[in-house]
C-alpha cells in the first residue's frame, strides 16, 4: 500500500481523504504523525496556500503529500471568509466561534447564497515540476441557525436546498457525492490515471 502524507491534522479531512482514497490502496497518513509541523499560508487564494502546504509536506516526510485549502464563500460577504475560513473567529480556531460570527455577520442580509471551494494539490516530492491541480464546488445557502450533529465546520449552517438539509444532516456517503472536496479529489483521480501515477 503506498503511503501518501496528508498536508493536515484535521481529523475530518483525514477521515474524508481516507474514505474516499480507499479504494485506491492509498494509505493517507495526517502530517502530524510524522512530526511535520503547520506549514504557514500566507496566499491569498486556496491554490496558492494549498501548493504551499503540500511542498512542505513533501520536504520534511520524503513522501508523496497532499494538501487541500478549502473552505467557505459567502455572496454577501464579498467571499468571506475564504481563505480565512478555520480562523474567521479568531486565535484558537473554533468551529463555534466561526458560525457564531458568520451567523452575527449575515444578520439582516437577505442573500443567504454560499459555496464551499476545495482546491487539492498533489506532489510527487518537493520539488515536482508538475503538481495535480484540482478543484471543486458544492452551491448551497446559509442557515439561520445550526442544524445536525454530523460533519465539521460549517456544515451545520450550509443548507442545501435540493435535499432540503445542512451537510450536517446527510450521511458520510452522501458527503462523498455532493462534497467540494469529493468533486475536487475525482478530478484528481482521473488526473492521476490519464497521467499514469
Amino acid at each position: 500500500m503506498q503511503r501518501i502524507v496528508l498536508a493536515s491534522n484535521n481529523a475530518g479531512k483525514l477521515k474524508e481523504f481516507s474514505h474516499l482514497l480507499a479504494p485506491l490502496a492509498l494509505q493517507v497518513i495526517p502530517q502530524g504523525d510524522l512530526n511535520v509541523p503547520e506549514c504557514p499560508e500566507p496566499f491569498g487564494t486556496f491554490v496558492e496556500n494549498a501548493l504551499a502546504k503540500a511542498r512542505h509536506a513533501a520536504k520534511i516526510t520524503g513522501l508523496p503529500a497532499l494538501a487541500d485549502d478549502s473552505g467557505l464563500c459567502v455572496h454577501a460577504l464579498g467571499g468571506a471568509p475564504g481563505v480565512y475560513s478555520a480562523r474567521y473567529g479568531g486565535e484558537p480556531k473554533s468551529d463555534q466561534r466561526n458560525n457564531e460570527k458568520l451567523l452575527a455577520a449575515l444578520a439582516g442580509k437577505p442573500d443567504r447564497r454560499a459555496w464551499y471551494y476545495a482546491a487539492l494539490v498533489l506532489v510527487r516530492s518537493e520539488n515536482d515540476p508538475q503538481p495535480l491541480i484540482a478543484d471543486g464546488v458544492c452551491v448551497g445557502e446559509i442557515a439561520q441557525a445550526l442544524i445536525g450533529e454530523g460533519g465539521f465546520g460549517y456544515d451545520p449552517l450550509f443548507w442545501l436546498p435540493n435535499l432540503g438539509k445542512t451537510v450536517a444532516q446527510i450521511s458520510a456517503s452522501e458527503k462523498s457525492q455532493i462534497s467540494h472536496r469529493a468533486k475536487a479529489l475525482n478530478e484528481l483521480i482521473s488526473k492521476l490515471r490519464e497521467t499514469g501515477l
